[in-house]
């Protein structure tokens, strides 16, 4: 935000996208993409903000420059400002910087990834569980679930008495089910 206002950006012309840049599906930035036309600027920090799939960086990049008609300028690659060097050695150079970069981003990328799936394998080989704790069964549930099945307690009295949700009491009584 610090860089786009740096710039005189108006706030209601930032899309900011909360998902990850693996590809370009993401609802600001199709959103950004229709509104735009030719002859308006884009400004993007760096172009791992921009995408980080190197085919997908190519292909937006030549559907925003040539289709849309709009000029790029990553804030933090100078070279990558397609508002200079229009003639064909600024192109190639773009062109070229812009490979590398892409480049560079999808394999941080596929590294990074890398790297999660290492720690996660080592994380359960020490035994580490993932995801949230599971509820225990309080010492009454049978009781509570024969209450229950004999209209004694309403799903919410039986819900309550064991502390957990309605979806969870369901899934936990198929389980107790399935172990008797």
């Amino acid at each position: 935000m610090q860089a786009m206002q740096e710039k005189s950006v108006l706030k209601k012309n930032i899309y900011v996208d909360k998902q990850s840049g693996k590809d370009f599906n993401r609802p600001q930035y199709q959103k950004m993409v229709r509104k735009m036309k030719s002859g308006d600027l884009l400004y993007v920090l760096s172009i791992d903000r921009l995408g980080r799939n190197y085919e997908e960086i190519q292909q937006q990049w030549r559907v925003l420059t040539k289709d849309i008609g709009i000029d790029v300028c990553v804030i933090d690659m100078p070279l990558l400002d397609t508002r200079k060097g229009k003639d064909l050695i600024g192109m190639f150079i773009a062109d070229l910087v812009l490979q590398l970069l892409s480049f560079v981003a999808e394999n941080e990328r596929v590294n990074i990834r890398k790297r999660q799936a290492e720690g996660i394998a080592a994380a359960k080989l020490k035994g580490v569980r993932f995801g949230r704790p599971k509820i225990p069964l309080p010492d009454s549930f049978g009781e509570i679930v024969a209450a229950w099945e004999a209209k004694k307690y309403s799903i919410s009295e039986a819900v309550k008495k064991c502390g957990m949700s309605e979806a969870t009491f369901y899934r936990r009584l198929r389980e107790y089910r399935m172990a008797k």
